[in-house]
């Protein structure tokens, strides 16, 4: 069937009289997500379910606001979950490499370093106050007494002696020796020299005998001045447990309901009493900067990983570089003269441990691309704890000695947004991925254009207009971006749900709308904002357009034509595709080549071209030439074509070149067609419909319309219609045309102005088209025993 289309056909208008008082029929229930209700009901699954591995994938065309919504939608859910509790590290009194973990009520972490900072200072205060109090001198003053007096007795009983032997007990910096005395005097060398052998002999073995009692009495004081100092020690540590037991027993008391917290001061109680000597040491600086960077002081420290005491509901975070350390945190390092040095309080988070107990949004694009980033995610996933060490450690070499933090137990549901391609891969050969990315939410990059769609619209379109402070949007601007949708995904019955180039639209068209002083957004700001979008593009489009009009590149937009028709093409140029006619010509001789397409011999042809030629083989062989070999060689070829041709688009209209060459009847050359076509000679849709009409137009209107020109293209192409409103307007004033065709039949109808008909009806085109075969099959036959006849003579 053949169809005239009219304006109205071509393009959908929205009327704005729909938004007077308009309200979103989905807005009040959901003002997150407008028109994904598969994907809404995905989400709702996704983050119900609790059981390990029911991470949830988002999966959708670019554009689309995945990652928006999805934040704003998670973020809904997560206020009326409970808030997770806070993590810090403290120190490992027994490892200092293997730092501690402690969990704790949100909030509290910030709280409890606050506390413990001052218990630290009340402890010093304290053991200030008393080892500074009487009693405690009087009790250390008789300990050290008992000992000088044992130690006097000692010595005096050593000294008594070594006088009744004529020596003299003498102490050095170093020992104590034995000096021989005459007459109450040390022996001086002269009257050494002048004793007997005998009597030297004698003072030796005296001596000897004095040196070993000695010996024996600074051993003995030895053993009593240590039990001295351990009564001390004893004394010291009780008169400490007596000061500062109950301060770190408040403190406990307080935190009685967390065991681990609880379990630490203890253990911190016990390393202050272990370590006193130092404590106190630490504390006697008077400059308090030095006090605090003390790395005695940095033991009993608290390293707040993740706070989340602002938090009123789940966290919700999206980490926007992935990368490992961002993810797992890391434990930083300072330089010293030129050595790297470490302790527990240089411990940072990740994304994992500031999203644990709530939700943790990826783009799957930026984590791929991160070395370990992917593996690391994989397995906290798996062992649902969170590891905080060196990249390096995953690589099993080249490691340095580092803290090894005790892992954090991890609650995190993990939200990767990407395309559909990256889906599938990962699906196909990551056999983690499956088993962790249960839950694929699908968006779609279009929605039926209903009433309640449309009424979204537009509240969308306002509330952009509020957060952003722009102009107000009034009716006619509202109706153009509804029409804007449709032509987006190219169909009258759809809307784009690419909410991004909506937004960008009603930006621009804002800032024309302010650069004319205008009070509002209307539809001549919508306009404007979408041509000049294009028109930043669009220079080689103009460029090959004025190389029609130059005739560099040949197209005719008038007359008639054996054997030649304007194909139509789409050019996508990054963020733009346009239209733009290419002239295909036939020619026809005596062979049996068949159908051979020049690009193809020529390896100019992409495999979609190539099968859309062969289809046309299929499609004369069944129509016109079933009862007889073909004599005929075809020739097409896409004329001033110097690069690739691949899809199938132009084979209807390489099939109507072929009909007219061999029916010898011309092709109105003002008309230019599209569509695919199959082995019955049905017209199939194609792409990019909108884009070649308009191509076409526009050359048409510099060469000046005729009322002759037009385009035509497959009946069920016509949905997809959204032209511009300057074509809608040549149309109804009969400047241009628009055919939907069903069939080849209709279609060369179209082009030459004579019935299809049948082989056998005269006058009609497949009637001259078998004559033609016929013709070509004679001439043939006639060679052949021309041929033959001369060979005999």
């Amino acid at each position: 069937m053949i169809q005239k289309l009219t304006a109205a056909d071509v393009r959908k208008a929205c009327d704005p009289a729909l938004f007077n008082n308009t309200v979103s029929a989905t807005s009040t229930t959901n003002d997150v997500i407008i028109g994904q209700q598969r994907a809404i009901k995905a989400l709702k699954l996704g983050l119900g379910m609790k059981s390990p591995g029911f991470n949830i994938y988002v999966s959708g065309a670019d554009g689309t606001g995945k990652l928006t919504v999805v934040n704003s939608y998670v973020a809904q859910q997560a206020k009326n979950e409970a808030i997770p509790c806070d993590w810090c590290y403290v120190n490992n009194f027994k490892d200092t490499y293997r730092p501690d973990k402690l969990s704790m009520p949100a909030g509290y972490a910030v709280r409890f370093k606050k506390e413990l900072k001052k218990l630290i200072s009340d402890c010093y205060s304290a053991l200030v106050k008393v080892f500074e109090s009487d009693d405690f001198a009087d009790k250390k003053g008789n300990v050290i007494r008992v000992f000088e007096e044992q130690q006097a007795k000692i010595l005096g009983s050593i000294s008594e002696h070594a006088e009744k032997e004529s020596f003299r007990i003498q102490q050095t910096p170093s020992s104590i020796i034995t000096v021989p005395l005459r007459d109450d005097k040390p022996i001086s060398e002269e009257q050494f020299q002048a004793m007997t052998p005998a009597e030297i002999e004698k003072l030796n073995a005296t001596q000897k005998i004095l040196q070993e009692e000695i010996s024996l009495g600074i051993r003995e004081i030895r053993k009593i001045e240590k039990a001295a100092d351990e009564q001390l020690d004893t004394l010291t540590k009780e008169v400490a447990q007596y000061a500062i037991g109950h301060l770190i027993e408040e403190v406990a008391d307080a935190y009685s309901s967390i065991p681990n917290v609880a379990q630490y001061l203890q253990l911190l109680r016990d390393d202050i009493m272990d370590n006193l000597p130092e404590f106190m040491k630490s504390q006697k600086s008077n400059n308090a900067v030095a006090a605090a960077e003390n790395p005695f002081l940095k033991r009993y420290e608290v390293t707040i990983l993740v706070d989340n005491g602002a938090l009123t509901g789940a966290p919700v975070i999206i980490e926007r570089n992935p990368t490992y350390n961002n993810l797992l945190g890391r434990v930083e390092k300072e330089s010293n003269m030129g050595t790297l040095y470490t302790d527990f309080t240089m411990i940072r988070q990740g994304s994992l441990h500031t999203a644990n107990g709530g939700y943790l949004i990826i783009r799957i694009e930026e984590i791929l691309k991160n070395y370990f980033a992917w593996d690391c995610l994989k397995r906290a996933l798996k062992n649902r704890e969170v590891v905080i060490e060196e990249a390096t450690d995953q690589l099993g070499y080249l490691t340095t000695r580092s803290l090894k933090p005790e892992p954090i137990p991890m609650n995190v549901k993990v939200i990767l947004v990407g395309n559909g391609q990256l889906y599938q891969m990962l699906y196909e050969y990551d056999n983690d991925f499956k088993e962790l990315f249960k839950i694929k939410a699908d968006f779609d990059d279009q929605m039926p254009n209903t009433p309640e769609n449309i009424a979204d619209y537009a509240a969308f379109a306002r509330s952009i207009c509020n957060k952003e402070s722009l102009l107000p949007i009034d009716n006619t601007g509202i109706a153009k971006i509804v029409e804007y949708g449709s032509r987006l995904v190219q169909h009258q019955d759809k809307l784009s749900t690419r909410f991004g180039a909506i937004s960008d639209i009603l930006r621009e068209a804002n800032y024309y709308a302010l650069e004319n002083t205008a009070g509002s957004i209307t539809e001549t700001y919508i306009k404007q904002a979408i041509a000049e979008k294009f028109s930043r593009s669009n220079l080689i489009q103009e460029k090959l357009a004025e190389m029609i009009r130059t005739e560099q590149i040949f197209i005719d937009t008038d007359g008639e034509k054996v054997g030649q028709i304007n194909a139509l093409s789409v050019l996508e140029l990054g963020d733009i595709a346009f239209g733009i006619p290419a002239r295909i010509t036939c020619s026809i001789s005596m062979g049996k080549a068949g159908v051979v397409a020049i690009e193809r011999e020529a390896e100019l042809s992409g495999p979609l071209h190539t099968k859309g030629v062969l289809i046309l083989t299929g499609y004369l062989a069944s129509k016109f030439i079933q009862e007889k070999p073909a004599a005929l060689s075809i020739r097409l070829v896409f004329e001033q074509s110097y690069g690739m041709v691949d899809g199938d688009s132009a084979s209807s209209t390489e099939l109507y070149a072929i009909l007219s060459t061999i029916a010898n009847i011309p092709i109105r050359q003002g008309i230019a067609v599209t569509g695919s076509v199959n082995q019955k000679g049905e017209i199939q849709p194609i792409g990019g419909i909108n884009e070649k009409i308009e191509g076409y137009f526009e050359i048409c209107k510099y060469f000046g319309f005729t009322g002759a020109q037009g385009v035509m293209v497959p009946s069920s192409n016509i949905k997809n219609m959204m032209l511009k409103e300057e074509v809608t307007e040549a149309m109804e004033r009969g400047e241009f045309s628009i055919w939907a065709v069903d069939t080849i039949e209709d279609g060369i109808e179209v082009l030459t102005g004579v019935k299809a008909g049948s082989i056998w009806e005269d006058g009609t085109v497949f009637y001259d088209v078998l004559n033609g075969i016929d013709m070509y099959a004679d001439r043939l036959k006639q060679y052949a025993a021309n041929e033959g006849d001369d060979a005999e003579g």
